[in-house]
């Protein structure tokens, strides 16, 4: 997709999770959203110490290292290790700060969140900081149920900051929530890992690539 010689602003997607493990739906939502929404790249973030999850049974290491391996042939697609680089919790707002040090304050950064991570949004780390230093794009799917009805805090916060304008994300370097509809892919790192622990096979769930690490190294195993 061709951009406007007013939208030449770099514009990269991120992708953050904890990917125990990752995924085709990881992957085909960075696809599509490289596309919908004229990405430059899309940066897979992994968590090394999620703040509102148990920690993982596996090491941050090998879920990096999976994850590497998932997004190899992807040119469009960047490893970024800020949060396994740093100690303490990895609180998103940190992560952003980072970025906003290494990038210009040109870069447009777009955080992709999904319809539940986003019903909690208001309960994360200073969570208003956020907006300011990036966009985020609201994913969701054609078979997703209403949801329950969100927090005011969040009505307001979505009735202030939404834009259905791609442009708005291409000429500003953060502030907007743009929702964006993706295919539905029911797959889920939690039903993988119960399916390894089972002894089940993963394939067609994940690269083959991240199904040989997984076993090479004896992960998920009961």
């Amino acid at each position: 997709m061709a951009r406007a010689q007013s939208m030449l602003r770099p514009v990269i997607g991120l992708l953050g999770g904890t990917f125990n493990p990752i995924h085709f739906g990881h992957l085909r939502m960075a696809q599509e959203l490289a596309q919908s929404l004229a990405l430059d790249e899309v940066r897979f973030i992994p968590a090394a110490n999620p703040p509102h999850k148990v920690a993982p049974s596996v090491s941050a290491t090998d879920r990096a290292e999976m994850v590497k391996l998932a997004i190899a042939d992807n040119t469009a697609f960047k490893f970024d290790d800020t949060e396994l680089c740093r100690s303490g919790a990895s609180y998103m707002v940190d992560t952003l700060q980072s970025l906003r040090t290494e990038l210009s304050d040109e870069t447009s950064l777009v955080l992709f969140l999904g319809g539940d991570a986003f019903s909690e949004f208001h309960t994360w780390h200073r969570w208003e900081e956020i907006i300011n230093l990036c966009h985020i794009a609201l994913v969701k799917r054609p078979t997703d149920i209403s949801a329950a009805p969100l927090p005011e805090a969040l009505k307001l916060f979505l009735h202030n900051r939404h834009t259905d304008n791609i442009d708005d994300l291409h000429q500003t370097s953060a502030g907007y929530v743009i929702t964006q509809i993706i295919t539905a892919l029911d797959i889920s790192s939690t039903a993988i890992r119960n399916q390894l622990t089972a002894k089940q096979s993963a394939r067609y769930l994940m690269p083959d690539n991240v199904i040989d690490y997984i076993k090479h190294h004896q992960l998920y195993r009961a």
